[in-house]
């Protein structure tokens, strides 16, 4: 089994890169392959609904995006991480996670995800709440831990005097792998995931 730990921040090992490596510790404990995914400094474009992933099974940009969707065909559950930036995820993972959950959304199907913010002081519950729309909107059950999965401090060094927030990072992890296995579990007895009806979609014209 395999998690993908997702960096949305600028910085490659900043707070946010912090927090998830508090998360991958408990991850391996548990016997669970991870990867954290660093989406790098360069401007990621949002997405432009042009609709071109329905047609070439990928976004027309060549770019990051795409390499993250085909490493999720074989990744078993997820964790994005972000900083605050205005009460909201950083303008890049949003723009991240628009193009990979429109082109990719069938390789997310179904598999556990969480999110996890940093921030200095505030705004944490804001951007929390928005990433995790994303997975109630993809059929992804939802991995919590013991508080929001939030982190506090303006350095690495500060996140890593944040105690609470790093035993939260902890329980995610093992919440984590446990939901990853009780899975397994359920696929080894037969316990399949409910198969879709097609969509509808209703636009409220009247």
């Amino acid at each position: 089994m395999k998690v993908i730990l997702v960096n949305g921040s600028p910085k490659e090992k900043g707070c946010t890169y912090t927090a998830l490596c508090e998360a991958e510790k408990s991850l391996k404990a548990n016997g669970i392959e991870t990867e954290i995914f660093w989406l790098g400094k360069d401007a990621l474009a949002g997405c432009i609904g042009c609709g071109a992933c329905s047609k070439m099974g990928k976004c027309f940009r060549g770019d990051c995006v795409n390499d993250f969707v085909e490493k999720a065909k074989d990744a078993d559950g997820f964790i994005f991480g972000s900083p605050v930036h205005y009460a909201a995820a950083s303008g890049a993972l949003t723009s991240f996670m628009d193009r990979a959950f429109f082109s990719g959304k069938k390789y997310l199907l179904g598999k556990p995800a969480a999110a996890v913010v940093s921030c200095r002081r505030g705004g944490a519950s804001a951007a929390f709440d928005q990433i995790n729309k994303y997975f109630t909107i993809s059929c992804m059950p939802i991995v919590s831990s013991q508080y929001w999965n939030q982190v506090h401090g303006s350095t690495p060094e500060d996140v890593l005097k944040d105690e609470e927030g790093l035993q939260t990072m902890r329980t995610l992890g093992n919440n984590m792998a446990w939901l990853l296995k009780c899975i397994e579990a359920g696929k080894a007895a037969g316990v399949d995931f409910p198969a879709l009806e097609a969509p509808i979609k209703t636009s409220f014209i009247r």
